[in-house]
This record gives structure tokens, sequence and C-alpha cells, in this order.
């Protein structure tokens, strides 16, 4: 595949002493990275939270040259020209499509086939072509059957799909995809890495970050680790596999979660619930009891209405029929701050609940909003950061902050606010192993502490490991729902 030039040797991407400060870093986020990245071939970047993987991406993207104000030392060429002679993120556009973790930051238009247009628009092709393009996209990316549906109605995975979708219609020759299948289940990752298999076969040079690197061996040929914001390692992705192992799922005894006595009230009640967006059904007279010191896993295929469901709980949606009482209040009669009391939810992308410009005022945001009074504000702040392993870091911008760290807040600010039931939307997406446990293990002290925390999760490794019960999902109904009999791991 050739560059501008014509000539198909010039790398997609030379770093030489690559270095990058943010606007307000102390240190840089990147140092000396010196890495040539041929067209055509296919990198996964590696690395642990904070290692400095994104901002490798937004490098290659050249978004930091051109959308951002920091200390760039060192030079970046992109397909055999510099990165600071691109007019701007529109003409770098028509040779790099960035696919992000956050697909909601991505999705602007009023329906799944009006995004996949938006990559069309601006290729100057013939209105016949156009159509044909669209509906070879649509059928590329399996969106046909939700062409006409809202991109804020469908799960992650689907609007991942959409991003994706409309990143590839508009024709560019590299591929960037920052954590794009971390919120996406089996099904859903096979059918994104089946998409990448064809993209590569036709030339495409693609770079991806990813914790599950296993799902993409078969496409890899090379894989780079970061740490601490330098290149740490280099390899064949033959080298890289031959050491790497997947991190062990451990099996656990479970029964039927009918078949144990339960003391006391449940703090969540959910009676034939069924929640419609128009003509879909995405939940189909669902019932469950929650009770306190539980931490349930909800697990299924995207789509399946583990979201949904879970909205419920703080009014963020209501029944189309059917009742949700939480710690008594029938949760369709009350205000969503009254419920936010009772039921937090800690959203998939910290950075949509972030948006102080100190830690301390995050979390205050919350507490204010509830009533708390001030002067038990301070002490709580601190005992909750403490907590989750971010103590003495109140005065910290959040935004600067790793996603692990970031997530951590999120959950603090709940936490702070003392709700009864805690939860969580794909709390470990896109963090590295050792920091998803970290996670997992605020979660289990929550639990162990009388919370109902349930967590919505893809990554069955940390469900097998933590979850005490295990709910699981298909087409808007509960077709499994076990428990853990001493109270253990699942």
């Amino acid at each position: 595949m050739a560059d501008e030039s014509g000539d198909p040797e010039t790398p997609a991407f030379r770093f030489t002493d690559f270095s990058y400060t943010y606007p307000q870093g102390t240190k840089p986020a990147l140092t000396d990275i010196t890495l040539t990245i041929p067209q055509g071939e296919c990198v996964l970047v590696n690395g642990t939270t904070g290692a400095g993987k994104t901002t490798f991406c937004l490098a290659a993207a050249g978004i930091l040259c051109h959308e951002y104000e920091g200390k760039m030392d060192g030079t970046l060429s992109i397909f055999g020209r510099d990165v600071n002679g691109y007019e701007d993120m529109g003409d770098i556009g028509r040779k790099i499509g960035v696919v992000f973790d956050d697909a909601d930051a991505q999705l602007i238009f009023t329906t799944v086939e009006e995004e996949v247009l938006s990559g069309l628009e601006n290729r100057g092709l013939e209105p016949e072509d156009v159509q044909k393009r669209l509906e070879d996209m649509l059928a590329f990316t399996n969106l046909t059957g939700l062409r006409y549906r809202p991109p804020h109605t469908l799960s992650g995975g689907q609007k991942q799909r959409v991003s994706l979708a409309a990143t590839l219609a508009s024709g560019t020759e590299c591929l960037i995809l920052d954590e794009a299948t971390a919120e996406l289940d089996t099904m859903a990752t096979e059918s994104i890495v089946a998409i990448l298999t064809k993209l590569k076969d036709a030339g495409k040079t693609i770079i991806v970050v990813e914790q599950k690197p296993r799902e993409l061996e078969s496409i890899a040929d090379r894989v780079i680790t970061i740490r601490d914001g330098r290149l740490a390692k280099d390899e064949t992705a033959k080298e890289f596999f031959a050491t790497y192992t997947d991190e062990t799922e451990i099996p656990g005894d479970m029964v039927d979660t009918t078949a144990i006595a339960r003391q006391g009230e449940p703090r969540v009640g959910v009676h034939n619930l069924v929640h419609s967006y128009g003509e879909a059904h995405a939940l189909t007279g669902v019932s469950l009891d929650i009770y306190p010191g539980e931490l349930v896993a909800i697990i299924g295929e995207n789509g399946s209405g583990k979201t949904t469901l879970v909205k419920h709980f703080n009014g963020l949606l209501r029944p189309t029929s059917g009742t949700v009482t939480v710690c008594g209040m029938n949760a369709a009669d009350e205000r969503v701050t009254r419920l936010a009391q009772k039921a937090g939810l800690v959203f998939q992308n910290p950075d949509t609940m972030l948006f102080e410009d100190t830690v301390e005022k995050e979390m205050q945001f919350g507490m204010k909003n509830i009533g708390i009074d001030p002067s038990d504000a301070q002490a709580r702040i601190k005992d909750v950061l403490t907590m989750v392993g971010l103590g003495g870091r109140s005065s910290q911008f959040p935004r600067a902050m790793s996603r692990g760290e970031r997530q951590r807040l999120a959950i603090a600010c709940v936490v702070a606010m003392k709700p009864d039931v805690i939860i969580l939307d794909e709390p470990t997406t896109g963090l590295d192993p050792e920091e998803a446990d970290r996670i997992m293990g605020i979660l289990q002290s929550l639990s162990a502490a009388g919370h109902s925390v349930v967590m919505v999760s893809h990554d069955m490794s940390m469900v097998k490991r933590h979850a005490q019960r295990v709910i699981q999902m298909d087409s808007g109904a509960i077709t499994s729902d076990r428990t853990r009999i001493n109270g253990g791991a699942a």
C-alpha cells in the first residue's frame, strides 16, 4: 500500500526520540519513543493502566500535536509526512481513523445510519456510491438491523460497532483502536476481530490497545510494551504470546439462588419488569430480589438487557410495566435525586461522571446534591479516599489521573453518599489485571460492610474470582441465577 508519494516502503509511523508532556503535567507522559511501524502491520500496544498507552495513540493520531497544547520533543512522521506538516485533524483524518473506548463521545447523530453516513459525506462520492457503501458498511459491521435505532438506546458493544463503522466509512489507511473491545462480550469481540482481519488482509495499518491481547493473537504482527511512558519492549507477536498467559479463571460450586433461604427484606425488588425502546423489547418480564451484603454480577451478551435492568434501580429508566422497589420505595414514583440517596450508580466510563477541577470538588458535588451537612463532608471525603487508595490526592486534577485512578474516584464519589445499593456498569473495563483486582477488592469490602453491590460485567475472570452471585441474561430475560453457597467467589 503506497503513501502519498506512491512509495509502499514509507512507514506508516516513525517516532524518533519522541517525548510529550501534557499542559498541566509535571513529568512527560511519553519519553524518548523511537519506533517505526511499517504500512500494513498490526501492532498491539501493551502495558499497565496509566503507562502511557492512550497518550501513544493520541500522538500517533496527530491529536497531541493539533488539538493539545502540551510540550512535544523529537519528531513524528505519519505516512512519510511530519505531523506538523498536516494542516489540521481533518487533513490527518484522511489517513487515520480512531476508535476510543468511550463510544458515546463519538456518537452525535440521531440514528445509526446517520452516524455511518457522516463518515461518507466528505469523500466526494456520487449519491449511488454513497448508498452502496452505506449498505456495505452496515453489513460489514452487522448493523443493518439497527440502522434506524438511536445510538443512545444501544448496548455498549453495539455503540462500539457503530463508532467503528463510521470510522471505517471514511476510507482511512490506518485504524487506531484504544480499548475498542473493552466493553464487548466474547461474541461481539470475535465479530470485531473478524472485521479487523478483513482490514489487515486489505493492507490497512492497525494499532490496537487491548487488555485482552489473546483475542487478537491471530492478526497481530508485533507487540510493543509501554512502561512509565517509555518503550520498554518491542517484540514479535510470536515472541510475546510464547510467554503470555491468561489469568486463570477460578471455578466455584454454585446453587440456584431460589434454593437459598434469605433473612430480612430485599434492598432491591424487581417483579415482572418490562421495558421497551419503541417497538424493541429490552426487558421481557424480569423478576429478582437483591439482599444486603450481596456482591452480584450480571452477565450476558451485548444487548441482553443488563444495563437497561440496572438503570431502573436509580430511576434513570422507568418501567414500561412491572415494578421496581429500592429500599422500600417504588422507583417509578421517586425523583432520581431521592433514589440516589439509596442507590448510587457508577457509570461504565468514569469520565462521564468527572467534571470538576479537583478530586475534593468531585466528591463534594454528589454529597451536596443529596443534602449532606458540609461539616461532615471533609472527614467523609478523607475516609473514602483512603479506602479506595487515593488518600492525599484531594487537590489533584481528576483528568490527569490514570484510567484506574479515575475509576476508583468515580466509585469514591458514589460511596461518599453512603447509598445502601451500589451499582457499577463494567467497573473493570480497560483496566490491567492488577488495577482490576484492586477495584474488585474495594467492591468486596463494600459488600462485607453491608452494601448491596451490583455490577454489570463482561470480565468473566473477575466475575468468577470475586462475585458471590451471578445472574445471566439473554434477550431481555434472566436465564440463570446462581449463588456461591459459602458466600465466597463464584
